[in-house]
């Protein structure tokens, strides 16, 4: 498994609450050691809902000296809807602390503007955390298998979904059906995620055991996006006994 580690625990809950006191644990340890913000990538899926839970109600992180940047989000979603991932961060983290910037990826409007601003954003500075979670088809962001490229030139790019990602989200009880969900979005590509100094996944249930057997034992390949993660020095991935492949939890 490379650099990568894994923790597994017996409930999501327990799950959800290491993994968020780990993201705690690394955002502090940044803050004690230089005086300027904490660039934080964050990945939204029911998925993160306890890691999340946790570490914004943890005491120690000053989130004031906190730069959140989106991992991805749906194009041509209205700004309103309720299914854009901006939403969801914004209930489950952006509304609960007070941080020091949020920059939203926006996709409405002109696409190819909205990358270029993004990436730029992103480059100015590196990425200290990035909280992910794994698809069932062994997604990164939106790197379906079809689209994910391990040398990617670019930082942000547009993607089709594919099918078994559209259905998930439906699955998820993101949208009510599959023609509901959109067939295009926004994500930060795999070299920008791998370039994060530390990450920590979250990645709980029965639906995404196969897809972590293939993250930690199949081949380091686009056909699991998430193998990727193996070969990067400080990650740790946090399953449930649902979501663990191996023979005991």
């Amino acid at each position: 498994m490379g650099g990568l580690r894994v923790e597994v625990y017996s409930t999501r809950a327990e799950m959800g609450a290491a993994a968020g006191a780990a993201a705690a644990a690394a955002i502090t340890a940044v803050q004690d050691r230089r005086t300027g913000p904490v660039r934080i990538v964050f990945a939204a899926a029911p998925s993160q809902n306890e890691t999340l839970a946790t570490l914004a109600a943890g005491p120690d992180v000053d989130w004031s000296r906190v730069v959140a940047f989106q991992m991805d989000d749906y194009v041509g979603l209205p700004a309103t809807a309720p299914e854009r991932f901006s939403a969801y961060l914004q209930e489950h983290l952006f509304d609960l602390v007070r941080l020091g910037s949020i920059h939203r990826l926006e996709g409405t409007g002109d696409v190819d503007a909205e990358t270029e601003r993004y990436a730029a954003l992103l480059m100015e500075d590196p990425i200290d955390l990035c909280l992910f979670g794994i698809g069932e088809n062994g997604h990164l962001a939106f790197n379906d298998p079809p689209t994910a490229d391990f040398a990617d030139p670019q930082v942000v790019k547009r993607v089709e979904l594919d099918y078994a990602c559209r259905v998930q989200q439906v699955n998820d009880g993101c949208f009510p059906t599959f023609e509901d969900v959109p067939p295009e979005a926004l994500t930060l590509t795999i070299p920008t995620l791998l370039s994060a100094r530390a990450m920590i996944g979250s990645v709980p249930g029965p639906a995404k055991r196969d897809a972590v057997s293939d993250t930690l034992w199949g081949p380091v390949t686009t056909d699991c996006p998430a193998s990727a993660v193996r070969g990067h020095d400080h990650a740790t991935l946090y399953l449930d006994a649902d979501s663990w492949p191996g023979d005991t939890a």
